[in-house]
Parts: C-alpha cells; sequence; structure tokens
C-alpha cells in the first residue's frame, strides 16, 4: 500500500512540473466568464496578469509589455518579463494580490485553482483560460489574444508570418522518411509525450514517428521494456537546468552520459549512436508565438541535412 501511495505521489509532482514547463495541454477554452473582442475594442485595456508563460510570451509579442501589471512566477521570457510583479501561477495564484491590483484581464492557463478563479471573477475580474494544444490552436490563441486587447492587425500579422515559417519547414521535412523518436519528459518513473500532447504533434510535423504514438493520453508513464523494443533513433529530452542558454558542453554531456548508463539503455539505437537530443524546454514545449522555433529545433535535430 505505502508503494502504491508513493508512486501515485511520485506521479502527480510530475504532472505539476511537467505543467510548469508546457503550460498547457488541451484545446483553446473560450467557457469562461471572457469578454468579447467588441467589449474590448472599444475600450483601451491598460491592466492585465499574466499566469501563463506561454500567454505571457504572446502578450509581449504584440506590444502589451506596458500593460501587463503581474505575471506568474515561471514566466520568464521575453527577459523583459522578469522585471513584473510574481503573482504565483495558475496552481498557487496570490489571490489577494490579483483581486487588490484589479486588472481588467487575467489570463491562465487551465483551472487547476478553480476556487480562487471563482473568487477573481466574482471580484469583478474578466478571466481567460487558453489552453492551446496544437499548433493551429496557438495560432488561434493569438488571434483571440488580439481581439481581446485590441491587438487584431498585429495578432494577424503574428500569425501570417508563423504559418509561411511553418509551411517552409513542412517542406523541408516533406520527402524525408519518419524517424522513429523517443521524448522523455521524466526520468524516473519514465514519462513520455502521448498522442495527446502538444509535443507530439511537433515531432511528427517535423518528420518523426513518435514510438509513443499509441500510447493513451498526452503525457503517460512509459516503460524501459516498450522504451527498448521499440528502439528510437533519436532520443529527446529537455535538461532540467536553470538556464539552457548558459549551459557548458561539460554539463550536456554529464546528462547525456546519465542517459547512457541507465539498465539497459545501451540497446537501443539512439543511445548506441549518441544521438540524445538536448532541447531547449520552454522553446520545445511552450505552445505560444515561439511555437515554430520549436517545431524548428525537432526538425534541425531529426533532419539536419536538410537545414
Amino acid at each position: 500500500m505505502y508503494k502504491k501511495q508513493s508512486k501515485i505521489i511520485i506521479t502527480l509532482f510530475i504532472t505539476m512540473l511537467l505543467m510548469f514547463y508546457i503550460t498547457a495541454c488541451a484545446p483553446a477554452d473560450h467557457s469562461e466568464e471572457q469578454p468579447s473582442g467588441s467589449d474590448l475594442a472599444e475600450s483601451e485595456i491598460l491592466r492585465i496578469v499574466s499566469l501563463s508563460p506561454s500567454q505571457t510570451e504572446n502578450l509581449f509579442a504584440l506590444g502589451l509589455e506596458e500593460s501587463i501589471i503581474g505575471v506568474s512566477d515561471y514566466c520568464d521570457y521575453p527577459e523583459e518579463a522578469m522585471n513584473k510583479e510574481k503573482l504565483g501561477s495558475s496552481w498557487t495564484i496570490n489571490l489577494e494580490r490579483v483581486i487588490e491590483l484589479m486588472p481588467d484581464l487575467v489570463f491562465v492557463y487551465g483551472e487547476s485553482h478553480a476556487e480562487a478563479l471563482e473568487q477573481i471573477k466574482a471580484a469583478g475580474i474578466k478571466v481567460v483560460n487558453i489552453e492551446p494544444e496544437t499548433v493551429e490552436s496557438v495560432f488561434e490563441s493569438i488571434i483571440i489574444t488580439g481581439e481581446l486587447t485590441g491587438k487584431m492587425d498585429e495578432a494577424n500579422e503574428i500569425v501570417g508570418e508563423l504559418r509561411l515559417e511553418k509551411q517552409n519547414l513542412l517542406e523541408k521535412v516533406s520527402e524525408r522518411t519518419p524517424i522513429p523518436v523517443f521524448y522523455q519528459v521524466w526520468d524516473e518513473p519514465l514519462q513520455t509525450a502521448g498522442p495527446e500532447s502538444f509535443i507530439h504533434e511537433l515531432m511528427t510535423l517535423a518528420g518523426g514517428d513518435n514510438i509513443a504514438k499509441d500510447a493513451e493520453g498526452a503525457y503517460p508513464m512509459y516503460s524501459v521494456e516498450a522504451l527498448i523494443e521499440n528502439n528510437p533513433e533519436i532520443y529527446f529530452m529537455p535538461p532540467h537546468v536553470s538556464d539552457f542558454e548558459s549551459m557548458t558542453e561539460e554539463q550536456a554531456e554529464s546528462i547525456r552520459e546519465e542517459v547512457r548508463s541507465r539498465p539497459g539503455f545501451d540497446q537501443i539505437k539512439a543511445i548506441k549512436e549518441n544521438r540524445i537530443e538536448l532541447l531547449e524546454p520552454n522553446i520545445a514545449s511552450r505552445p505560444g508565438v515561439r511555437v515554430i522555433q520549436g517545431l524548428r529545433a525537432f526538425a534541425e535535430a531529426m533532419h539536419p541535412e536538410v537545414f
């Protein structure tokens, strides 16, 4: 019984940590008490709180940096977001402070803190829940954000550029044979990106064949036995470091060596051929304005010969 309870606790912890990286795992939801585009297009929005890192990136891209009065503890891009007041996250909202600030809009990811969100709405503050899980729904979320904030021209321009870049990338890999790949979300217990995940779509579009495509859910546990049997040619993983950009080659090699040393992993083609690809966690998994950068990162790792 103790072991079973421990496993449940570990699973819940991993899932919450993953959500901090990914910040999205479902189609955009607009069923909450939200202002319509026409309502907000007629009045200037001056005060915005974003408790979603991917949404914060969207807001900055739309030129709304002066309107943002608070962000989540995990909003770290662009660098200017670090200077905004920290208000917790979608799971640990600083409720009193959010209400005290009286923003016009609060953007959240999901409803993990439903009680707090209800209290925010009860205070007369508009709550907008945006949860894109596909590239197309990311584009949609940018358009919706533009509509809500009077930035439709900017939103349409951004999405137009992203669509063009996406098309160019897909053309590069369209003739390539799909490569069996695996994405490690967590190591112990082993967790991966399943068919309902945003990461699965990025890998597939980039010319990969996700060996976990037949698993259930978005981020299922995955056995080492299945990993060895399905034998991926590339092993993707986000290194859990504080700053990916400043990671040294020695640190990167140490991370790869830890993977290589796991029991049974020496039977996997990706390990044998040293194709352990370390991807910047936020670019690879945040469904926001940098989505095509994530797509490019996967594509370049899988098919370097066409780039």
